[in-house]
C-alpha cells in the first residue's frame, strides 16, 4: 500500500526579466516563432478591427442589465439549452459538417476490445487501460467525478505519474521548463484495468479528511482527498515519483479555445506581477509532438497540451492504450519494464497501421473541437446580475477573463471571428498549498493550474449529477470549489467569505447561469 502526501512539490524557478515570449523561449530577438497552431490559416487583424475588439472586450461598468451578446457564450456556435443530460453533446450550431461530427461521436462512444479480434476496426485496447471508451470518462461530454470513498468506483478518475528528469534537446528551447519522465515501472499514469492475461497496475483508493471553513454567518464543510495505491502489480514506484489525481474535464468549446490568438493570451501574462495586483499569470509553453516546436499550452488542467488533436491522441495513449499517428506505440503507456505488456498482441498490424489511424483521429478531433456551448440562462435576472457584480467586485475576472475574439479563419467559418465568453485567461496561476499536487507539467509547477473555463459550469451537475469540480473532483459544489482557492486567488476567496448568505446565493446563481 502506497500513500501520498498532497503537498510535496518542486518550487517555482526564478523568473528572468525581459519580453515575455522571449522569456519563455530560448531564442533571439528577430527569431520569435509563432505559438499558434500552424494549421490555423488566420488573417491578420486590421488596425480598425483591433480597436473594435478592444472596445467589445472592455469590462462592464453597468450591472443593471446584461451586456450585448452575453447570452451567446460561443457566438454563432452557441447551441440552445435543451435540458437534461445531453446539454454538452450537441454540435456547434454553425457547424456544417454534421456527418463527420456524428462519425466522430461514434468513435468517441466506441467500446474498444483487446487484440487479437475478428473485429479489427475496434481492437487494440490496452493491454493496460483506464476505460474502454472516451465517453466512459467524459460522462455526457462533461466532467468526471472522484470516488466518494475507498470502496467506490474510480471510473472517470485517473492518477498521473512523473519523476524529475534532465531536459532533453527539445526542451532547451523553453526556459523554466520543469522536465519530467514517466515512472520507470508504471509509466505516466496508473492503469487500473487490464485485458485478459495481464494484471491491472494498482487499485486506486481515495479517502477524505474533513476541513471546515468559517463564513460570516456559519461554516462550510470541505473534503481533502488522501490517495492510496493498493496492490501494486509491477513492483514499487520510484522514490521520487510525483503524483496527481485528475477527473475527466468537460469538452465543450475546445475548438473555439484553440482559435483564440496566442498573442491575446500572452498579453494577459504578468509573471512578475508588475501591476501589483497579486495576480501573476504565466503561459505554459509546451512541446508540440505534431509540429516539433514549442507552442502555447491551452488544454488540460495545467495547459500541457497545445491542440485538441494532441490532447485526443494523448488520451488514446494513456487512458485506452490505443496507438495513433501522434503517439504510435501500440502498447500505450506500458513502461519498458512491463515486457509482457509490450510483447502482447496489438491492433496495429492490419491495414490501419495504427489502432486509431489518421482518419479516426481526425474524426475524433473534429467531434471534440465542435461540441457546442449551451446558451446562458437567466442573464437578465436581477439576482444573477447582482451575482455578476459581486464576481467583478471580488476580482474574479483577473483570472477568469470573460471574453475573447477568435482568429479570422476563412477556411473554418464555424470558429472564425467569434465573440466568445469562456471566463478564463488560459494562464497558469499559483493556487496555494491546498490545491498543490506535486507534479509539474512543462513550465507549470506543482502549485500552478490553468484557470478553468467557466462556460457550462452551471450545467455540469445536470449533465452528470456526480460531476465534481477542481482538478481532482474534491469539490461537490461551486461554493466548495471557490473556498479551495488560495495563492493568487486568496484575496478573492477572502472577499467571498465575508458575503452575506443572500449575496453568496446571488454569486452562485450567476455561476449557475454560465
Amino acid at each position: 500500500m502506497t500513500r501520498f502526501a498532497p503537498h510535496s512539490n518542486p518550487g517555482r524557478p526564478p523568473l528572468w526579466p525581459g519580453l515575455f515570449v522571449l522569456l519563455c523561449l530560448g531564442t533571439t530577438v528577430g527569431a520569435e516563432p509563432s505559438l499558434n497552431p500552424p494549421d490555423l490559416s488566420a488573417l491578420p487583424r486590421s488596425v480598425d478591427e483591433t480597436a473594435r475588439i478592444a472596445t467589445v472586450l472592455s469590462p462592464p461598468t453597468d450591472f443593471s442589465a446584461p451586456e450585448p451578446f452575453e447570452d451567446q457564450p460561443a457566438g454563432a456556435a452557441t447551441v440552445p439549452y435543451r435540458g437534461g443530460g445531453k446539454a454538452f453533446s450537441h454540435a456547434a450550431k454553425n457547424l456544417e459538417n454534421r456527418l463527420d461530427f456524428e462519425l466522430g461521436r461514434a468513435l468517441f462512444e466506441k467500446l474498444w476490445i483487446a487484440s487479437p479480434s475478428s473485429t479489427q476496426a475496434s481492437d487494440g485496447l490496452g493491454p493496460l487501460y483506464n476505460t474502454r471508451s472516451c465517453s466512459g470518462c467524459h460522462i455526457g461530454d462533461g466532467r468526471g467525478h472522484a470516488p466518494d470513498g475507498p470502496d467506490d468506483t474510480d471510473v472517470s478518475f485517473v492518477v498521473k505519474l512523473a519523476v524529475p528528469a534532465a531536459p532533453d534537446a527539445r526542451m532547451s528551447a523553453i526556459t523554466e521548463y520543469l522536465a519530467t519522465a514517466p515512472d520507470p515501472a508504471y509509466g505516466s499514469q496508473i492503469q487500473d484495468f487490464a485485458t485478459p492475461g495481464h494484471a491491472p497496475e494498482a487499485r486506486i483508493r481515495v479517502r477524505y479528511e474533513p476541513r471546515r471553513v468559517d463564513l460570516i454567518d456559519g461554516t462550510a464543510d470541505l473534503r481533502m482527498p488522501q490517495l492510496t495505491l493498493d496492490d501494486l502489480a509491477y513492483g514499487s514506484l520510484a522514490d521520487t515519483v510525483l503524483i496527481s489525481p485528475r477527473v475527466a474535464p468537460p469538452l465543450l468549446g475546445l475548438g473555439l479555445i484553440e482559435a483564440i490568438p496566442a498573442e491575446d493570451i500572452l498579453a494577459l501574462a504578468d509573471p512578475e506581477d508588475r501591476d501589483g495586483d497579486g495576480i501573476s499569470g504565466r503561459a505554459n509553453i509546451v512541446w508540440s509532438v505534431e509540429y516539433a516546436q514549442p507552442m502555447l499550452g491551452r488544454f488540460g488542467y495545467k495547459a500541457a497540451e497545445p491542440t485538441v488533436r494532441q490532447q485526443a491522441a494523448a488520451a488514446f495513449q494513456t487512458d485506452l492504450g490505443i496507438s495513433t499517428p501522434v503517439f504510435p506505440d501500440p502498447w500505450g503507456d506500458c513502461s519498458p519494464a512491463q515486457t509482457d505488456c509490450r510483447m502482447a498482441p496489438h491492433g496495429d498490424a492490419d491495414i490501419r497501421g495504427y489502432e486509431a489511424d489518421t482518419t479516426a483521429l481526425d474524426l475524433l478531433t473534429l467531434y471534440s473541437a465542435n461540441l457546442g456551448v449551451p446558451a446562458r440562462r437567466d442573464v437578465d435576472d436581477p439576482q444573477v446580475l447582482r451575482g455578476k457584480e459581486l464576481f467583478y467586485q471580488a476580482g474574479c475576472p483577473a483570472c477568469h477573463r470573460p471574453k475573447f475574439v477568435t482568429h479570422r479563419l476563412p477556411d473554418q467559418p464555424e470558429r472564425s471571428f467569434q465573440l466568445i465568453w469562456p471566463y478564463s485567461d488560459f494562464l497558469l496561476h499559483d493556487m496555494g498549498d491546498g490545491l498543490a499536487d506535486s507534479r509539474p507539467e512543462a513550465r507549470a509547477t506543482g502549485r500552478e493550474w490553468r484557470t478553468a473555463p467557466l462556460w457550462g459550469v452551471g450545467l455540469a451537475q445536470r449533465v452528470s449529477d456526480r460531476a465534481g469540480f477542481l482538478h481532482d473532483g474534491r469539490a461537490r459544489s461551486l461554493l466548495e470549489a471557490i473556498l479551495w482557492h488560495g495563492g493568487e486567488a486568496q484575496t478573492a476567496q477572502s472577499q467571498i467569505l465575508t458575503l452575506s448568505a443572500e449575496d453568496r446565493h446571488s454569486l452562485i446563481l450567476f455561476l449557475e447561469s454560465l
